[in-house]
């Protein structure tokens, strides 16, 4: 018997959310799959938006993501969610008031969005999450600002910056911690990662925080907290994102920093998350968080969809466990982060120099590895990868390294 599972929402035409219809529709099960996004298109890819987008080299149409043909599955692009009621069968309010009931269940993939300063609204002024903002920050950077002025050393900020420097424009880089990177990888690692944007003329200011953005008909400057000002004619913000959960207040959801989940992904009954939005306990690492990456979103979109078949007695309800991954193109450099360095202890560069730009460095928290960070190592982050997807002692790992007489604290 076929379509005996009742209709489900996917909110959020996401990567974690395509996913997510990709594997519901792999079971004959399934009777109606329906998807809002908040955005007017279709499923895209979003890291080619700071790279491959900004620097001209790709079309637009480029970063589409192939939809799921199938007859059962109705995309509803440009269709705002705005509630969540479970009381009863779990239904939707729309932006336009309607409400729509899906007895089978809902996945929440809404994803996250850029956090933004005091006069964020001023033409001249951006943020990276969306096509549209790589469109709108791509038209003014082809005007051939005169100074580019990026908001936040880490990922999108050093990727905007690349993307400018190769467009022969004049970058500045402001950073509220003492070094890019500082939380995610050390000082030392993000010291070395950033090297080459200095070499190529990126101006680097660090333990420089801004408090807003100034100007009248459009941007001409940031404010720094100390009163000071740098002039800009254009301002990228990347100062990290939030999790879109407003629309679940009231909901019964509970949210705390995205929508909390279970090991399993399951957030309340018939209610799964996945993607950037979702915080769950990875018991690999013994942490209660989200994890923005792509290589997450598509992982999870696939096990949250099982996670709510199982709800309808298809499959069991398995832990989601995972060794997070993650990558950043900047110049020819390829940086990449396999494991865990939240709240880590300690890093040491275990193989190859920064000196010489090829590295890998580890990560310790308590006795364990947690992470390794590789740049232009990408055979030997692989290896750390599949050797992280168990628990391993640092004295092993320092051992494995050819680094056991090191003393380290």
């Amino acid at each position: 018997m076929t379509g005996t599972v009742p209709p489900i929402a996917v909110v959020g035409a996401s990567l974690a959310g395509l996913t997510a219809v990709q594997t519901l529709v792999e079971s004959a099960d399934v009777s109606r799959v329906e998807v809002f996004g908040a955005e007017p298109h279709l499923p895209y890819d979003r890291p080619p938006l700071s790279k491959e987008i900004l620097k001209g080299t790709w079309d637009v149409e480029r970063c589409s993501l192939e939809a799921v043909d199938d007859a059962r599955v109705t995309w509803h692009t440009g269709t705002k969610v705005v509630g969540l009621g479970l009381t009863g069968r779990p239904r939707l309010r729309l932006q336009d008031g309607a409400i729509r009931e899906f007895d089978g269940g809902v996945v929440i993939a809404t994803g996250a969005a850029p956090r933004t300063l005091r006069g964020a609204d001023l033409p001249g002024v951006h943020v990276i999450r969306s096509l549209d903002d790589a469109i709108d920050l791509r038209a003014d950077l082809d005007r051939g600002p005169s100074n580019v002025v990026i908001v936040g050393g880490g990922f999108i900020g050093a990727e905007v910056a690349a993307a400018c420097v190769e467009r022969d424009l004049a970058v500045s880089l402001l950073e509220a911690q003492d070094a890019p990177f500082e939380r995610v990888l050390g000082a030392e690692v993000g010291e070395a990662v950033i090297t080459e944007h200095r070499r190529r003329g990126v101006d680097i200011a660090t333990s420089t925080s801004v408090v807003a953005v100034r100007g009248s008909d459009r941007v001409e400057a940031v404010e720094l907290v100390d009163g000071s000002i740098v002039a800009a004619d254009v301002v990228v913000l990347g100062l990290g994102v939030t999790p879109c959960t407003d629309w679940l207040e009231h909901s019964g959801v509970r949210v705390d920093n995205g929508v909390e989940c279970d090991a399993t992904l399951l957030a309340a009954p018939r209610v799964v998350a996945a993607g950037d939005v979702a915080r769950w306990p990875n018991h690999r690492f013994g942490e209660y968080r989200r994890v923005e990456h792509w290589d997450n979103a598509i992982r999870q979109g696939r096990h949250a969809a099982l996670r709510l078949l199982a709800e309808h007695g298809r499959g069991s309800a398995e832990p989601f466990t995972t060794v997070p991954w993650v990558w950043s193109d900047q110049y020819d450099n390829k940086l990449q982060v396999v494991g865990s360095t939240f709240d880590f202890d300690e890093a040491v560069i275990a193989h190859g120099s920064a000196e010489d730009q090829r590295f890998v460095a580890l990560y310790r928290r308590g006795d364990q590895l947690v992470a390794a960070v590789g740049f232009n190592h990408a055979k030997l982050v692989t290896r750390y990868r599949r050797l992280l997807t168990n628990p391993v002692l640092w004295s092993d790992a320092l051992a494995d390294a050819g680094l056991s007489g090191v003393v380290t604290g």
